[in-house]
């Protein structure tokens, strides 16, 4: 099995840079924000902390291809990068402190590239949370301060606590109702969003989470995480990792019910 102790702590020091970037500009009253053509919002802070991760890089892996949210792909070959400079961008422009830099390698192998290291970093929270392929997955605030974390065993969806982003999406795609039933056959639902439903997924303090609709690199690092963690995560199709443009993770026990009631309605079409 390969060694990614080398690569791990590369994304642990890129995410410390990032954190440096980020911190500084949160909250200022001169942050400048414009909309993308998907009328997204992006910060000053997003395109900082993305050059600066590709910067350091470039010069440390300059073999490596890299995708970020923002600056697109550069490079090629069977090692790439992806990086979400912040996730949860909204939350950060409007001083919501739930956002995080994240920071992925993926290797390219028999199913397609999939993600191998994963460091998801959230400074204004104070967690960070991390994981390599065959290597565990940790929460902490460095390697050498950090403890091991793992899925929930919870069996039974009545029992279970179940993470979302919003309804929107879930209305555009009509699962809407796949969606509502879902949430009335479990124990507790909160509206969390973004990377952090899947880190509690990951450390056991929820069950099941979903997302109707994701790029790569919202999913990458967590998608690491959280199978590290001993956990399961898919498309809404079913298919493993991070490539079907929307997500759902679980502690595994939970997983064929969770994929059954979002896919509700398209069984039913």
């Amino acid at each position: 099995m390969a060694d990614y102790h080398d690569d791990l702590r590369l994304a642990h020091v890129l995410a410390d840079a990032a954190d440096a970037a980020t911190m500084d500009r949160f909250q200022a009253l001169d942050l400048k924000v414009e909309t993308k053509p998907d009328m997204t919002p992006v910060s000053e802070a997003d395109k900082a902390a993305e050059e600066l991760i590709r910067g350091q890089l470039q010069r440390a892996r300059p073999r490596d291809a890299i995708l970020g949210e923002e600056y697109g792909v550069e490079g090629s070959g069977p090692r790439r990068w992806v990086i979400d400079p912040i996730d949860g961008t909204k939350n950060y422009v409007r001083g919501v402190p739930v956002w995080a830099t994240l920071i992925a390698l993926m290797e390219a192998g028999d199913t397609g590239f999939q993600p191998v290291v994963g460091v998801v970093s959230a400074p204004a929270l104070g967690r960070r949370w991390w994981a390599a392929k065959g290597l565990g997955a940790y929460t902490g605030r460095s390697l050498a301060s950090a403890s091991r974390i793992g899925v929930s065993k919870v069996a039974s969806l009545e029992d279970a606590s179940f993470a979302y982003s919003s309804l929107s999406g879930w209305e555009e795609q009509g699962r809407l109702d796949g969606f509502l039933d879902l949430t009335r056959a479990c124990w507790r639902t909160r509206a969390y969003g973004d990377f952090w439903p899947y880190m509690m997924v990951a450390e056991g303090s929820v069950d099941i989470c979903a997302e109707p609709e994701l790029s790569l690199w919202d999913m990458a690092a967590v998608a690491v995480v959280v199978q590290e963690a001993g956990g399961t995560y898919t498309g809404l199709d079913g298919r493993h990792g991070p490539h079907s443009g929307n997500a759902a993770a679980s502690n595994g026990l939970l997983h064929g019910e969770l994929l059954s009631y979002l896919n509700q309605e398209n069984a039913e079409g």
